[in-house]
């Protein structure tokens, strides 16, 4: 009685269904791990609660997804592509966010399949290399103290093209001129440079420097990002 009402309404007689035990066991390990990937990234990073709950909850709905069309090749694909036009975020993650989204997917696929040994060991392996990489600051640039995106603005009439080349020879090691926009009905230009400072605890003089030439006009210092947009 209690396997014909798990039973799906376009199953054959003769089909197969997974026994509930098992997929009681599927789901609740699928949710230890996913507590236990959700652990692990809080661990000196910087998150937010909906997506740390989202990350927990990840590994059991891949789980269910993968249980069900487990061996039925056009579901599978139609799920595939169904997963494909899914974003987790309104935003763009960063790296390391999209990184732990996909381990989730990783070890829920593992445990849909059956795998739960599996997915608990690769989780455990994942989740060291992850600790060890943080621990040791890898992949961290250690210049990144000196290299600051600057963010200029100066009267219409100034020219910009040289203006501050001798300040910057005095307080940095290099210095480009990445983006040039209009602002304030075009009576403003905002320049945005990235630099590297020659020592971190000149960065105020620098700004001393700079704010006597543009007419104290605003500037702003911001750590420079790997990458810069093109609209400020």
């Amino acid at each position: 009685m209690l396997e014909s009402i798990f039973r799906g309404l376009f199953d054959a007689e003769s089909a197969s269904i997974i026994a509930i035990s098992d997929f009681m066991i599927c789901i609740i390990s699928s949710l230890v791990i996913g507590f236990i990937i959700a652990i692990i990234y809080m661990y000196k990073s910087t998150y937010s609660k909906s997506f740390i709950v989202t990350l927990a909850m990840l590994p059991a709905v891949v789980c269910v997804v993968i249980m069900m069309v487990n061996g039925n090749v056009g579901a599978g694909v139609a799920v595939a592509g169904t997963f494909s036009l899914v974003r987790f975020r309104s935003v763009p993650g960063t790296a390391k966010e999209i990184g732990v989204l996909f381990l989730a997917m990783g070890t829920g696929l593992i445990t849909g399949m059956g795998y739960i040994a599996f997915a608990v060991l690769f989780v455990a392996i994942m989740g060291l290399v992850n600790v060890l990489y943080t621990m040791i600051d890898f992949g961290a640039k250690k210049q990144c103290l000196l290299d600051k995106t600057m963010y200029i603005m100066i009267p219409e009439d100034l020219d910009y093209t040289e203006v501050f080349d001798d300040i910057f020879e005095k307080f940095t090691q290099k210095n480009t001129l990445v983006n040039v926009k209009t602002t304030n009905m075009g009576s403003l230009f905002k320049l945005t440079y990235n630099i590297t400072l020659k020592e971190e605890k000149i960065e105020k003089a620098l700004i001393d420097a700079v704010r006597c030439r543009n007419g104290n006009l605003e500037i702003t210092m911001s750590i420079q990002e790997t990458a810069v947009t093109a609209e400020l």
